[in-house]
């Protein structure tokens, strides 16, 4: 199967998941690539990284203590495409991997995402997801999640989505802080 590799290495500070990787994004070879995405303006504006990136540099985000992967990695059109066989078969799989990572903060873009994980790697299901610091720890890992960035999710604005990221930057620093 073509897919996108993860960018996952120890000592991470967060591990960003998404739900899949899109079509684009696979033909490209890099995380994001759909155009109309916001993931790269948002995360950039956010202060997150410490320089900007983009769809094209997307491999350097290691440089900046933070990882990229998917909890299927099997890439579709859209989230409509993907059937309770995918999660069943690539939850586990993540939660093996951020298990043997252990960075401090896993971040899931949508409540979709970590819905399913939560359902197929974890044997647990929830009525309501909040965005925000999860109750949940994946092995020593914080669990994060902010809006999912994809351009079918036009709830959330782009000052949105930056704010969260923000959050993500801000919880970020308290537990390196609390680490020392």
């Amino acid at each position: 199967m073509n897919t996108l590799p993860d960018y996952l290495k120890n000592g991470l500070d967060v591990v960003l998941v998404g739900l899949n990787p899109s079509l684009r994004s696979v033909e490209v070879g890099h995380y994001f690539a759909t155009p109309r995405n916001r993931f790269w303006r948002a995360i950039n504006r956010s202060g997150l990284l410490a320089e900007p990136l983009d769809t094209d540099t997307d491999y350097k985000i290691l440089e900046h203590g933070i990882g990229l992967t998917d909890i299927v990695k099997r890439p579709t059109r859209g989230a409509s495409d993907l059937r309770a066989a995918d999660y069943r078969e690539w939850a586990p799989v993540l939660r093996e991997k951020l298990e043997l990572y252990e960075p401090l903060i896993v971040c899931f873009h949508g409540a979709v995402a970590y819905r399913n994980y939560l359902r197929y790697a974890e044997g647990k299901t929830t009525a309501s997801i909040e965005l925000g610091l999860q109750p949940l720890t994946i092995g020593r890992s914080r669990v994060f999640l902010v809006p999912n960035p994809s351009p079918a999710n036009a709830a959330y604005s782009l000052d949105t989505l930056v704010g969260w990221y923000q959050e993500l930057r801000d919880l970020r620093r308290r537990l390196k802080e609390d680490r020392k």
